[in-house]
């Protein structure tokens, strides 16, 4: 069995963080995609994301059909709440730029992050 072939445990603390980040989407629907590139952010493993996926639709956090997502919960990113700043020296998770100002998502299962300004707000469905 290969690396991309290998189960991968439902309680993994990075399908535990992408469920998280999924129940917290601000979309009426996606592509497969993007949602993909929301769940890179926590991992690049393939195994990983399609149990992702897998868990979410599972749990009901979202559906798929003909490659389009729709997220099912509400729980919205609240930015004064779940979104913390942090000065330092970071890259972001999503797109590999320097910052000096980090933000991270906080979320039920860790926190996630760090990213720039405007990809908080892509990841979050802010833009």
């Amino acid at each position: 069995m290969d690396a991309d072939e290998r189960a991968v445990d439902a309680t993994d603390d990075r399908v535990e963080l992408g469920l998280a980040l999924l129940e917290r989407l601000e979309h009426e629907s996606l592509s497969l995609a993007e949602v993909v590139d929301r769940i890179e952010t926590v991992t690049s493993d393939p195994a990983v994301t399609r149990t992702i996926l897998d868990q979410a639709e599972l749990r009901g956090i979202i559906e798929r059909e003909d490659g389009i997502v729709r997220p099912k919960s509400r729980q919205y990113v609240r930015f004064g709440q779940d979104v913390i700043t942090k000065d330092g020296e970071f890259s972001c998770r999503r797109c590999g730029s320097g910052l000096s100002t980090g933000y991270f998502i906080d979320l039920e299962s860790g926190e996630l992050g760090p990213f720039g300004s405007s990809c908080i707000r892509k990841v979050t469905g802010r833009e």
